[in-house]
């Protein structure tokens, strides 16, 4: 089935949930206002559902759109790249970043804090412009990352910045009174070697530093999860996951709601959980000020959370991650990674350039 020019989409499963209506739209300066989410949870009718993201910093714009339409496959063969010329700019450079990477390894050795996600950018100006479709259809078949999604950052829904990607990491779901994060943090490149890309993954899950860098992520979501839920359950410890570019340290946690028709909606519960370790660091509020410090305003919503609710409160919100933001010709791409102490400044170069080749293959580069 053919995609609109400009799809409102988001696909956890074999299917993706196309929206065919689009009912209003909802945007916040703050999108950790609790009364916003209660406002729209109680606003959606049975049927609708509301699509949307959440910017990465507290205090920043969130988004959602009321929509009615339905599951339905769109799998097909992906579109082959048009001929474009492009113009591809990097900000910060790798030098500059590596440098980014020094200065939060100095905050570390000065008790500042413990882990900081830094991240850069790439901007792909492209002549023709990519169409939108054209980018989704290709992630729909690829599926570089469970979560594939389309998402309009303005009320104007036919022009204007539209949020794309494919990200592996659940941020949470809720399906009546289960509760699910899957938080990934400790990442190495893949190799197109198997027994290399082999060796890779098995140095992953043994390497101290990138399980003290996930332990922050999950013992920060099962603190947060036990002040709402019960039978909160992480795992022993960390499993293997792979993308098309990365292996991830990945740690799947599950909780249960005491009474669902009391308990947080799927949205109050990105809210709460948002921004976790895996984007942001430790502490929260010393990670959030390196961040801006040293990154300015890359982000956005990038690193930030998209997904749905619906009005009975379930939902599922991924990690803006392995996303892009199209807006005419340009199509922004973003990636971070975790410093901690023994974190290696060409290494972490290595790491983004890894991420940022996600998005950069779908757009026909590579």
């Amino acid at each position: 089935m053919a995609l609109p020019a400009r799809p409102l989409l988001f696909a956890s499963g074999e299917d993706a949930y196309v929206a065919d209506r689009v009912h209003r739209t909802w945007s916040s300066p703050d999108w950790a206002d609790p009364a916003w989410a209660d406002g729209v949870v109680a606003a959606l009718q049975p049927g609708e559902r509301a699509i949307g993201a959440l910017s990465f910093a507290a205090g920043a714009p969130g988004i959602l759109h009321q929509v009615t339409g339905s599951e339905r496959p769109l799998h097909r063969p992906a579109t082959p790249p048009r001929n474009r010329s492009y113009d591809v700019r990097e900000f910060p450079s790798a030098e500059a970043y590596a440098d980014m990477v020094r200065a939060v390894l100095d905050k570390i050795a000065a008790g500042v804090v413990r882990k900081v996600v830094i991240g850069r950018c790439l901007d792909v100006i492209s002549d023709p412009p990519l169409e939108p479709a054209e980018i989704i259809d290709r992630l729909l078949v690829t599926r570089p990352g469970r979560y594939v999604f389309s998402v309009p950052l303005t009320e104007t829904l036919d022009e204007g910045p539209l949020l794309v990607g494919a990200s592996p990491e659940l941020l949470v779901s809720r399906e009546g009174d289960r509760i699910c994060c899957t938080p990934l943090a400790g990442s190495v490149p893949r190799s197109p070697d198997p027994d290399e890309d082999a060796r890779r993954a098995g140095s992953l899950a043994a390497s101290e530093k990138d399980l003290a860098e996930h332990a922050f992520v999950v013992d920060a979501i099962v603190h947060a999860l036990k002040e709402v839920c019960v039978d909160v359950e992480p795992p022993t410890g960390p499993e293997l996951l792979a993308t098309d570019t990365v292996w991830h340290l990945a740690s799947p946690i599950t909780a249960r709601l005491e009474d669902p028709a009391t308990g947080p909606s799927a949205l109050r519960l990105a809210q709460m959980l948002h921004p976790t370790p895996a984007v942001g660091g430790v502490p929260a509020a010393a990670a959030a000020e390196a961040i801006a410090d040293l990154e300015g305003d890359l982000r956005d919503y990038f690193a930030g959370c998209v997904g749905w609710v619906d009005g009975s409160g379930d939902g599922v919100f991924a990690i803006t991650i392995r996303a892009a933001v199209i807006d005419g010709p340009r199509m922004r791409l973003f990636a971070g990674a975790g410093i901690v102490a023994g974190s290696d400044p060409d290494s972490e170069v290595r790491e983004t350039g890894a991420k940022l080749e996600t998005m950069t293959k779908v757009a026909g580069l590579g």
